[in-house]
């Protein structure tokens, strides 16, 4: 018998869970890829601030931390088939920094600016219905909402104490090395690819002129409410990132976790979101974000086929030469990775994986769906 597709109930109840077998896998492969995964934590220290301090991603006094920060826990993680939690490993509700994950919950949160129309086109410059300044300049004046979200607005400026030219020429994967911060001359928004926190943090900002609330009270509401997540999971900016909307101070949440600050959130409600994803937005024949959303979020970036709106395609492999074409990622620093295959009906969070096992552990699930 087909194991069917379910909702998981609310966080709080037991997570249906299926056998391998019913759930047309190989009991041995799904074994041996959660062992495994396990076994191969990341090498990254526990005590993050040291790591952040030591100049991980970039040396003094750029590095300068903002934020909140705590050290992080073991690896862990869990995989669903259709719904059905088939195998996890470590405390997966262990909270925990999830780094540029959080880049992708903006995502969502612009798809829901769509639904409710406080962001009418993508395509439009951003400064038609944000008016706060931070784009007033003949290089930032052409920033559109698609150039923010595809990491190729160009966009020039400080923010909340950090400039954009910290994370120029920065390359994922090479953090800290290479031509990291050097002076290069900016070209016009949508001519160039460049991963960089600073214009992700703008977004934030931008969208938070639009909502008029604070993010994660918007998050809560409009996504994790409706699919029954925990509230274990917090959101948060800098010390500096606090700015004033109808006569209160509201702080602006950040992206990631580069400076401090970002998602603390856990492995179960990771998974959710990614179902949530995987479901094309919509939960128990609920909407959550807007018809066509998802798929426009998964549209290649024409300067990188690997990119679509904050979250990461497998475009030709692109990504991970064993996962299939179709599948997408909310991936973190450090080995957090949330992975989408929808054609095949997967999700799995893996929190403080070793990078470099990753691929090997994605061989090792589409092993256990072959048989």
């Amino acid at each position: 018998m087909e194991l069917p597709s379910i909702v998981p109930p609310p966080h709080g109840q037991a997570w249906p869970e299926a056998p391998a077998d019913a759930a047309g896998m190989n009991w041995m492969w799904l074994e041996e890829a959660g062992r495994f995964a396990a076994e191969n934590e990341t090498e990254w220290p526990t005590d993050l601030r040291l790591h952040l301090e030591s100049g991980f991603f970039e040396p003094p006094p750029f590095n300068r931390l903002l934020g909140p920060i705590r050290p992080r826990g073991p690896a862990n993680g869990l995989v669903l088939r259709r719904g059905f939690k088939i195998a996890s490993w470590g405390d997966t509700d262990q909270v925990d920094f999830t780094f540029s994950a959080a880049k992708s919950y903006l995502s969502l949160l612009a798809g829901i600016a769509v639904m409710d129309g406080l962001i009418g086109d993508l395509d439009e410059p951003v400064r038609r219905t944000v008016d706060d300044g931070g784009f007033d300049s003949d290089q930032n004046s052409a920033v559109t909402w698609r150039h923010l979200l595809q990491h190729t607005s160009e966009w020039q400026g400080e923010l909340f104490g950090k400039s954009d030219s910290i994370d120029w020429h920065r390359r994922i994967g090479l953090e800290g090395k290479a031509r990291k911060g050097e002076p290069r001359t900016l070209g016009p928004p949508g001519s160039h690819w460049e991963y960089n926190d600073v214009r992700v943090n703008r977004l934030s900002l931008a969208l938070l002129r639009r909502f008029r609330r604070p993010l994660p009270e918007v998050f809560a509401e409009r996504i994790m409410a409706p699919i029954g997540a925990s509230r274990d999971w917090s959101w948060h900016g800098y010390s500096t990132s606090a700015v004033e909307i109808d006569g209160r101070m509201i702080e602006s949440v950040s992206g990631g976790t580069h400076w401090g600050g970002g998602m603390l959130i856990h492995a179960e409600d990771q998974a959710r979101i990614g179902l949530l994803m995987q479901r094309r937005g919509e939960w128990a024949g609920r909407r959550i974000l807007p018809r066509g959303w998802i798929g426009e979020s998964l549209q290649p970036c024409p300067l990188n086929p690997v990119y679509g709106l904050l979250w990461w395609l497998n475009t030709n492999g692109g990504r991970y030469i064993s996962a299939p074409e179709t599948s997408f990622f909310a991936s973190g620093a450090g080995g957090n990775l949330t992975w989408v295959a929808p054609r095949q009906e997967l999700v799995a969070v893996l929190r403080w994986t070793d990078p470099s096992a990753i691929d090997t552990f994605i061989r090792l699930i589409m092993q256990a769906l072959e048989q």
